[in-house]
């Protein structure tokens, strides 16, 4: 056995990340994938690892509230250089790779200022709520939603139907609008949803995470690194 691979077996048991390793003990990041890629114990740690990374970057997200002026603009430009870290960390998680998907394929890409995504599914809208809050660790709390509705719709009924959908209490959800539909009988039952986060910090990070998304996903080597 490699006098060094000793050593970073240690530091893998030890809960550091191949970075980590990496910046020790000069061993490519390649080779501590084939070291420990089959290891159900690095695994774990893999899995720790990108908890307490979207942990913090919540807590950073959280933090930003009350930062304003010149400190709020470092703090956006380092925006994406913390994506491109925690893609690193979260890009094999199934459901941060279905929100992604999600958000590019409904969500807004052009406002700046919020992370918005609007849909008629319950199902899709329930299971992005869940990458919101589950995997990049934003509070509940945060998210907010809206309802648009057609003139025949029972306000109510709707909120409880995506009150119940996205698991965002009613106190969320903001005063429902009411749009005029294409078509005089083919209308949607429940409106459609909407679900929001005014955050400018998180837009910069959801659109990095775009940009480093289809590459990701068509190199040959993203999934030789999956676990069996």
């Amino acid at each position: 056995m490699r006098k060094d691979k000793q050593k970073a077996i240690e530091m893998r048991k030890n809960g550091l990340s191949y970075r980590q390793i990496h910046a020790a003990l000069k061993i490519p990041k390649s080779t501590l994938s084939e070291w420990f890629a089959d290891e159900r114990w690095s695994r774990e740690i893999k899995k720790k690892l990108a908890q307490a990374s979207a942990d913090a970057g919540a807590v950073r997200l959280k933090e930003l509230d009350k930062v304003r002026g010149e400190h709020l603009k470092r703090a956006y430009e380092s925006a994406k250089e913390e994506a491109r870290f925690e893609f690193e960390k979260l890009k094999y998680n199934p459901v941060f790779i279905a929100g992604l998907m999600l958000y590019w394929g409904e969500g807004d890409k052009i406002n700046k200022y919020h992370v918005r995504l609007t849909n008629t599914d319950p199902e899709l809208i329930k299971l992005y709520c869940f990458f919101l809050t589950e995997v990049l660790r934003i509070p509940a709390s945060r998210l907010s939603g809206h309802i648009l509705l057609y003139p025949d719709l029972d306000d109510w009924l709707c909120r409880a139907y995506w009150t119940k959908a996205s698991g965002l209490p009613n106190r969320q959800f903001m005063k429902s609008t009411t749009i005029a539909g294409r078509h005089k009988t083919r209308r949607l039952s429940f409106g459609i949803c909407v679900i929001d986060i005014s955050s400018t910090y998180l837009k910069v990070k959801v659109l990095e995470w775009l940009k480093l998304l289809p590459n990701e996903l068509m190199n040959k080597r993203y999934y030789e690194n999956i676990a069996p």
